[in-house]
């Protein structure tokens, strides 16, 4: 779902400010495009992909083609907004990578059985991340096809599966 400029939304769901602007730089560095909007807590990760309250504007916040999650964050946390995405027929299809520190096993499980595409533990180096990134961008936003969503396409009763 590219956004207006043609260029691929990605939406990052963390608290950290560090990590984000980590983030953006590594795809800049990686020689990925992106735009790259962010939420700070689960329960504005679900508003914004349900377009409520202040994130009804698709202008200002467009339909993503990724969601990078974090799984420890305040209000609602990561795996509670991802089973809440992922349990919405017309969301079951934008990939959602989950990046971040747990390494634990049932995290992991528990994560691709509510519907991640992809599970990444944060890497400790911004080289390291550099990597991680170009090998999520160029797989999720370069080589694999995905269906065009509802959400991008803001149809009304949309019963994609």
């Amino acid at each position: 779902m590219p956004a207006q400029n043609g260029i691929r939304v990605v939406l990052m769901a963390d608290d950290d400010e560090d990590d984000l602007l980590l983030v953006k730089d590594a795809f800049a560095a990686a020689g990925i495009p992106i735009e790259l909007h962010s939420v700070s807590d689960g329960e504005e990760l679900v508003e914004y992909v349900f377009r409520r309250n202040k994130y009804e504007d698709s202008y200002l916040f467009p339909a993503p083609s990724l969601i990078l999650l974090d799984l420890n964050m305040p209000k609602k946390d990561g795996r509670e907004a991802l089973a809440e995405i992922k349990a919405h027929p017309i969301f079951k299809q934008i990939p959602v990578v989950v990046l971040t520190t747990s390494r634990e096993d049932l995290d992991i499980r528990r994560c691709y059985e509510m519907g991640a595409s992809s599970y990444v533990t944060k890497p400790n180096s911004f080289h390291a991340l550099v990597d991680v990134l170009k090998s999520v961008g160029k797989y999720w936003l370069e080589t694999v096809e995905l269906p065009s969503s509802c959400l991008s396409t803001g149809r009304e009763g949309c019963t994609c599966d």
